[in-house]
């Protein structure tokens, strides 16, 4: 659904659970939740499956993994790099942003960065590992994935939002593993947060990579806002979408 930045755990021996930043707390409090809880860092591998399961086929997701000078690869070695990637991503929202899983075993996982909130710092991306890339990904991958993903994500979430960037909340990824799909996981887990920014106000921000996700969304209060494309003759979509929050206008009366 939602694509990503890739950053990567550092040694494992290292991760520790971090204590919860009063926005998670807030979040794995509420009584609604029934079984949403947030993912600890120590988790970060079962929630990673999850996800890695979810976007296996998926274009934007593996666009600097499935590239021309990685041709020779078989399937399983960009599986694991994939998977490595997911690993990644979701340890470094452990740090810095909120992750909720739900179902029995991390059946659909939601990785969230909450208002002014980002993985890009310098000391996440050394704890996180982002270093790594450089040398996982081929040199195809490493201009696809820096020069051309990272920036078009950030500057058009910067235009679609403008002065409320730092204010709204970021729907990173969310994944049903295959099995479980069909449960509403995902719309629990995008409407559990979707209340706290309700509440507060804020909007919920995300770029989805399926077609039918843009009738999915809409069903959850989201509305297409721009389309971008990736590749040199524009073949990969990107839809983008906005969440207002509800109530705003009551509440303010």
């Amino acid at each position: 659904m939602a694509a990503a930045s890739i950053l990567a755990p550092a040694l494992d021996s290292t991760i520790v659970i971090e204590k919860r930043s009063s926005t998670a707390d807030r979040i794995a409090a509420d009584p609604r939740s029934n079984s949403i809880r947030v993912v600890a860092p120590y988790e970060y591998k079962e929630a990673a499956k999850c996800l890695a399961e979810a976007f296996k086929d998926d274009h934007v997701v593996r666009y600097a993994i499935d590239t021309p000078d990685r041709a020779h690869w078989s399937e399983e070695e960009k599986y694991a790099l994939h998977l490595q990637a997911m690993e990644y991503v979701t340890y470094a929202h452990c740090l810095k942003g909120l992750v909720t899983t739900v179902g029995p075993d991390y059946d659909c996982v939601a990785l969230w960065m909450p208002p002014g909130k980002n993985i890009d710092d310098l000391l996440t991306i050394l704890r996180s590992g982002m270093w790594r890339l450089n040398w996982q990904l081929s040199k195809e991958g490493r201009t696809r994935f820096f020069k051309e993903f990272l920036p078009l994500l950030a500057s058009t979430k910067t235009e679609v939002l403008g002065e409320r960037d730092n204010h709204a909340w970021y729907l990173n990824y969310i994944g049903t593993k295959a099995g479980s799909r069909g449960n509403g996981y995902a719309r629990r887990l995008i409407e559990h947060v979707g209340d706290v920014a309700d509440r507060a106000g804020q909007a919920c921000y995300l770029e989805s990579s399926h077609d039918i996700n843009i009738k999915i969304y809409g069903k959850m209060g989201f509305t297409l806002r721009k389309q971008i494309w990736l590749g040199l003759d524009e073949t990969i979509r990107m839809d983008v979408m906005v969440r207002e929050p509800k109530g705003v206008l009551k509440e303010k009366i």
